[in-house]
């Protein structure tokens, strides 16, 4: 299947590094965002990627063009640096189409700007590109073909602190619950779509505004319950927290490399 990937936005919650590149080429580890989560849809055996560029798209078109997996791998080195042989798995290799959807628009505009990349699609996939997470994309599937609707997204818990709080409209409170043990969901970014949610867009809509509450009211919509591990970069310490689980090579979206069940094409 193919996937789109935004990766068009300015990421201004993190400006000290979406000031020089876009925000899915920020690190983790020793690569981009953008890498940890094509490498995750990689796992599932979908190597066929659109991505949808706007700000700076220059610095992920040059990523691409001049890509060298063995300066991120262990390897051997001979020849006086002409030959270079990689040790251990060689990577997926992936279809990448650069598309520039322009500057300013929303994630309804650039998935419209695309469409005729995914016509002949029966099912796409697409992703914001600024979250990591270890949901079972094989499942998640699986359970969207059987339900017939047009469009679903990874519904998660918010990794946050806060209480919510019980209170009547006069502010008396009622009660206080971790935020973990209320039921909030939120959207996760992760998209299963088929080409004719196209026919429930119109031109410059956001797509989880309008064209997602079309689908809702037809009931063509579903989310795709998920307890396990999720964590987007919107801010600085968000990106931090990813830096730290990757020097304690504690990684749970990298599904391979944690030693996690087959894949399951």
């Amino acid at each position: 299947m193919k996937v789109v990937l935004f990766c068009g936005g300015l990421g201004t919650r993190i400006r000290e590094y979406s000031e020089a590149i876009p925000k899915p080429m920020v690190p983790v580890g020793h690569q981009p965002m953008l890498w940890h989560v094509m490498q995750y849809y990689s796992y599932f055996g979908h190597r066929d990627f659109i991505l949808c560029l706007g700000y700076k798209a220059n610095v992920i078109k040059e990523f691409f063009l001049n890509y060298r997996p063995h300066a991120f791998a262990d390897c051997i080195v001979s020849a006086r640096g002409s030959k270079v042989e990689l040790l251990g798995e060689p990577e997926d290799d992936w279809r990448v189409s650069l598309i520039d959807t322009g500057m300013w628009r929303n994630i309804g505009e650039r998935l419209w700007a695309v469409r005729d990349h995914v016509k002949d699609e029966t099912i796409f996939l697409a992703n914001y590109s600024d979250g990591l997470s270890n949901v079972d994309l094989n499942d998640m599937l699986d359970k969207f073909k059987k339900s017939g609707k047009l469009a679903c997204f990874l519904a998660t818990r918010p990794p946050l602190t806060y209480h919510v709080v019980d209170m009547d409209k006069e502010g008396g409170v009622r009660g206080m619950r971790p935020w973990d043990l209320a039921d909030v969901w939120v959207n996760g970014g992760f998209f299963l779509l088929r080409p004719k949610i196209f026919e429930y867009m119109q031109e410059g809509e956001e797509l989880v505004i309008e064209p997602f509450q079309r689908l809702a009211e037809a009931n063509l919509l579903m989310a795709y319950k998920h307890n396990g591990f999720f964590r987007s970069m919107d801010t600085l310490r968000d990106r931090q927290l990813l830096e730290d689980m990757v020097e304690q090579g504690k990684m749970p979206w990298r599904l391979g490399a944690n030693g996690l069940s087959q894949k399951k094409h």
